[in-house]
């Protein structure tokens, strides 16, 4: 049997490739808890600075697989429920990752696969990528957290017709609406993204951690609550070595060196 996740390295970048390509890479139970393990294993490796998530085979995630989901109507609504957290938690493992994750989406991003993308903090997708929320057209609702994470980033309309109608919309469709950060011409989507990555892993790792946390946290809170959150990230990273090798590199006319300070950290803590 295949493994469920590919995983190589690109210089200090690690690339994850969800790998069920005969059904284009729909989502198996190996996926929700191969995916949340190498995100945690990459996120521990002080060598690793940032993560592209992909999909094998040129396609990058068909959602669920209908033929499980069918056998979940025998379930009891607490045994369905349990099978719908057990992918959340996959979702919030992608969120949750204090190093920057970035997707590179070629063919569909449908359904929860659609989520996986939007959960990842930088978007890269082909010019004929093919998003779409298409639960309607199956009977079923939208999980995953697809309805929260477009909200974020379309208007209410928008959503709704996205949800409603199930109809794909193209990589550059989502690029001009701003959801993708990129976009490349077919087959050059994963380029982009290590290219991407490659910038990010170059950079303060705890200073990264901390701007993701306050994007993350930014459209919840009030202003107060972010300026408290600010507060407090401002505070930590005044007393971080990242800032006073930024600072230091600024003032010296020379590239920050923040590589040193990682491997410097892995040693005093091996």
């Amino acid at each position: 049997m295949n493994e469920a996740i590919l995983s190589r390295r690109e210089g200090a970048v690690q690339v994850l490739s969800m790998n069920n390509p005969s059904a284009r890479n729909a989502l198996t139970a190996e996926t929700y808890t191969a995916l949340p393990a190498a995100l945690a294993k990459a996120e521990r490796d002080p060598d690793v600075g940032a993560i592209v998530l992909t999909g094998a085979g040129g396609v990058f995630c068909a959602g669920g697989d209908l033929n499980r989901l069918a056998q979940r109507r025998a379930m009891t609504p607490t045994d369905r429920r349990a099978g719908v957290e057990v992918l959340h938690t996959m979702i919030r493992a992608i969120r949750d990752c204090s190093k920057p994750v970035i997707a590179a989406v070629e063919g569909a991003a449908a359904g929860a696969g659609l989520s996986i993308a939007l959960a990842c903090d930088l978007l890269v997708a082909a010019r004929n990528a093919s998003f779409s929320v298409a639960y309607v057209k199956v009977g079923l609702s939208p999980d995953a957290g697809a309805t929260a994470f477009l909200s974020g980033c379309v208007s209410r309309q928008l959503l709704t017709e996205l949800c409603l109608l199930g109809k794909p919309v193209t990589g550059e469709r989502m690029h001009a609406l701003g959801v993708a950060n990129r976009l490349t011409e077919p087959e050059g989507a994963l380029a982009e993204a290590i290219a991407m990555a490659q910038l990010l892993a170059a950079g303060p790792e705890r200073a990264i951690a901390r701007i993701k946390s306050l994007c993350r946290h930014a459209g919840e809170n009030t202003l107060d609550a972010q300026l408290d959150l600010e507060a407090d990230y401002m505070t930590e990273s005044l007393g971080d070595d990242e800032s006073a090798e930024g600072i230091g590199a600024f003032f010296g006319k020379r590239p920050a060196d923040y590589a040193a300070l990682r491997r410097g950290a892995a040693v005093q803590s091996s």
